[in-house]
């Protein structure tokens, strides 16, 4: 497969984030629990800083500093700390960083930020109203990462257990296909790979109308309780 841009996903995907802070930042986001669209965006901002000592100290126990208390200055601290993150990941990507799991490499980082832009972006742009499409390459990514490092993540936290049966997640747009779990599926569900990556992610649930169904379906809902992604 030809390496996806990830950069420039990150890029963009954050210029749109950013926008959305333009707009009353005591906006709920009804996809993050009790966060509004400041607290969203000092998770984020904050999460970019993170990232940058994960890369450049090679540590993962930095502690960013909070978001100004003013909501004016909210954008322009986002927007700096993605200028900082950008700067960092624009280098090889087998180059060396601290990382949550396995690769242990610049290029983990590369994906992971802008898989995490993607979804929030979503987020901030829903809860004004609005949410743009995915890219479905970029999306089938983002189902393939929550299976290769979110998934297993859980797991190995004890957030999880291993799943007992198999699912294969099946994306309509791409032709790409995915099994979790041990032996044969038990069950399929397939839709657009932006459907099934919003619905692991907690955005969607699994039985809504865009998605079809095949075999053992409640033993399919069991394999999805998870929780896959934290």
């Amino acid at each position: 497969m030809v390496p996806l841009p990830y950069l420039q996903m990150l890029r963009q995907e954050s210029a749109a984030f950013s926008a959305c802070l333009g707009h009353d930042l005591s906006t709920p986001v009804p996809h993050c629990g009790d966060w509004t669209l400041r607290d969203l965006a000092e998770h984020m901002g904050r999460g970019n800083r993170w990232v940058v000592a994960a890369v450049t100290d090679k540590r993962g126990d930095h502690e960013p500093p909070p978001a100004p208390r003013g909501d004016a200055e909210v954008r322009g601290w986002f927007d700096a700390s993605v200028d900082e993150l950008l700067a960092v990941l624009d280098t090889d990507p087998a180059g060396e960083a601290w990382t949550f799991h396995p690769p242990h490499t610049v290029g983990f980082w590369q994906r992971r930020r802008a898989q995490e832009t993607l979804i929030h972006r979503w987020d901030a742009q829903s809860a004004l109203g609005d949410a743009l499409p995915f890219g479905p390459e970029f999306a089938a990514d983002g189902v393939a990462e929550v299976f290769d490092t979110m998934a297993p993540r859980q797991v190995a936290l004890g957030r999880a257990e291993p799943p007992r049966r198999a699912l294969r997640l099946r994306a309509t747009d791409t032709g790409r296909s995915w099994t979790y779990g041990p032996g044969e599926p038990v069950a399929e569900i397939s839709g657009t790979a932006e459907r099934l990556l919003l619905m692991l992610w907690g955005r969607l649930p699994a039985d809504a109308a865009s998605f079809s169904w095949s075999g053992d379906r409640a033993a399919g809902a069991a394999v999805l309780a998870g929780p896959l992604t934290p």
